[in-house]
């Protein structure tokens, strides 16, 4: 999402020279080989191709790309690999809307989760499980909430399964955010950020973001944040405000 001008490669090469990580999202638009290359540290990427949580046949079909998706992680490095409610279209959209929850979709959603888990425990890899917001970007999303994530991980609780806790995204859905990272706690595998309104780096918006960094640290979460968000302006002058942001 930054120095959009550059080739990916370019962009990953520019971010490590930084002093950063890097996150990518879907690996099949990449050059995997290239991308390893560069001697990068990658933090995480998107962990399925297709898919979804809460019917038989998404199941298998989150599955089946979840395990393609891990030897890249193996080639580039990365621990966490990440998961939605239903697959995404190009424009954020779910490929299946599904405006109700049932209840027996909960319990496919667990168990698909489980099966995951057991998937990335034979691979040493952690899937997260991230909540999006509904109002704004993500309309029809299943489980899309940080409560339903939240509620989905903490009952299977296991290490190779956890939360990428979006505080963007529960910013627009629900707010708190303090007293929800103390509740994820626990479970959180990564933290990802951008103010609101905008979608841009801490500073431009309304999210006290310092203030958050404290609490988090008063937690105890020594984990990774990434900035999820555009630059306001110039792509430097985000990533330093970012890391202003949460450095105490």
């Amino acid at each position: 999402m930054l120095f959009r001008d550059l080739p990916p490669v370019e962009r990953v090469k520019r971010l490590d020279a930084l002093g950063y990580q890097v996150e990518i999202w879907d690996w099949t638009r990449h050059d995997i080989p290239a991308l390893a290359a560069t001697g990068a540290t990658f933090s995480s990427m998107t962990g399925y191709v297709s898919g979804t949580l809460a019917d038989d046949a998404g199941a298998d079909e989150l599955l089946r790309t979840a395990a393609q998706s891990i030897p890249v992680a193996k080639e580039l490095g990365v621990p966490r690999l990440n998961l939605h409610g239903t697959g995404l279209d190009s424009r954020g959209l779910p490929v299946q809307p599904c405006p109700i929850v049932t209840g027996a979709m909960w319990l496919k959603a667990r168990d698909t989760l489980s099966r995951i888990a057991d998937l990335g425990e034979r691979h040493g890899v952690t899937f997260m499980l991230e909540n999006l917001n509904l109002p704004l970007d993500h309309p029809g999303t299943p489980f899309g909430r940080a409560e339903d994530t939240l509620a989905l991980v903490s009952s299977i609780d296991r290490e190779s399964l956890g939360l990428n806790l979006d505080l963007y995204h529960a910013q627009i859905g629900e707010g708190n955010l303090i007293e929800l990272c103390r509740r994820c706690l626990p479970w959180i595998a990564e933290i990802q950020v951008a103010d609101v309104p905008g979608r841009c780096e801490p500073g431009t918006g309304e999210i006290h973001y310092a203030a958050i960094a404290r609490a988090l640290d008063a937690l105890g979460w020594r984990g990774t944040v990434g900035l999820e968000g555009w630059a306001s302006g110039d792509d430097e002058v985000a990533l330093q405000r970012f890391r202003d942001a949460f450095t105490l």
